[in-house]
């Protein structure tokens, strides 16, 4: 069983070859069989049967391995502390604290401390990058009405 520390050690070069290659041919696998729902794995004398969505994840897990990256998971229900949501956004906690009290993100309190779910936060993050991914096409556009050269 790993450790607390174990979580937060970044892969070594062997197990990053190792995970891109791997979420390489899991990636061709999911496309090349779409309608499969399950998958049969086999390690020692143990067959287990995975569902595709933990496919899908493990496959994210591998590509964020692959790029040298540690990987957390943690449930779309859990609640996360200020600092953990503003990490997870990367704003500074006050700048998070006045979204919070703005209502741009929701929240609970427990005693006098704040508490926002893990998936609120990710929803928020989410909608933030459409928005910029908008202006920044709007951007794009503009500078080719006008012949900018982009």
């Amino acid at each position: 069983m790993n450790t607390a520390s174990d979580h937060s050690k970044l892969p070594d070069p062997q197990a990053t070859d190792l995970a891109r290659e791997s979420s390489a041919a899991l990636a061709k696998l999911l496309k090349d069989h779409p309608e499969q729902d399950r998958a049969r794995v086999r390690m020692d004398d143990t067959d287990l049967v995975l569902p595709r969505h933990a496919l899908e994840l493990l496959r994210n897990i591998l590509t964020e391995m692959a790029q040298g990256n540690s990987v957390t998971i943690m449930p779309v229900h859990a609640e996360v502390t200020t600092q953990e949501a503003a990490n997870l956004l990367n704003v500074s906690r006050p700048h998070l604290v006045k979204l919070l009290e703005e209502g741009a993100i929701p929240f609970s309190r427990v005693g006098t401390h704040r508490r926002i779910r893990f998936q609120d936060v990710m929803e928020y993050r989410a909608a933030r990058t459409a928005e910029s991914e908008a202006a920044l096409q709007a951007l794009a556009d503009q500078a080719q009405e006008h012949d900018m050269g982009y």
